[in-house]
């Protein structure tokens, strides 16, 4: 019985984490896309990789490196790319 609990915990707890990643990537990425929903960029959390990137003052987004209007994202938000990982380039957005 407890090893059935135990298998059961498991399970819902990475069923929570694929939820807040992409299954291509380890960014933990979150929200349904970044300025508005169904956007390809996504906002990212913390992790041991992208918490170099993370500041008060910006979101950290992470957008496919194939994504047709980076350009206009680029200039509409005024991100800065600080990385790339898995196929994704990594960007500094100012909030303020």
């Amino acid at each position: 019985m407890r090893n059935v609990i135990l298998s059961l915990t498991a399970l819902s707890l990475s069923a929570c984490a694929s939820d807040q990643t992409n299954s291509d990537t380890d960014l933990p990425f979150f929200g349904d896309g970044y300025r508005a929903e169904g956007d390809q960029c996504r906002r990212i959390g913390e992790n041991d990789f992208t918490n170099q990137f993370l500041d008060d003052a910006a979101d950290l987004v992470g957008c496919p490196e194939d994504m047709e209007n980076l350009g206009v994202f680029i200039t509409d938000t005024g991100a800065e790319e600080v990385g790339r990982k898995d196929g994704y380039i990594l960007f500094s957005v100012p909030v303020r």
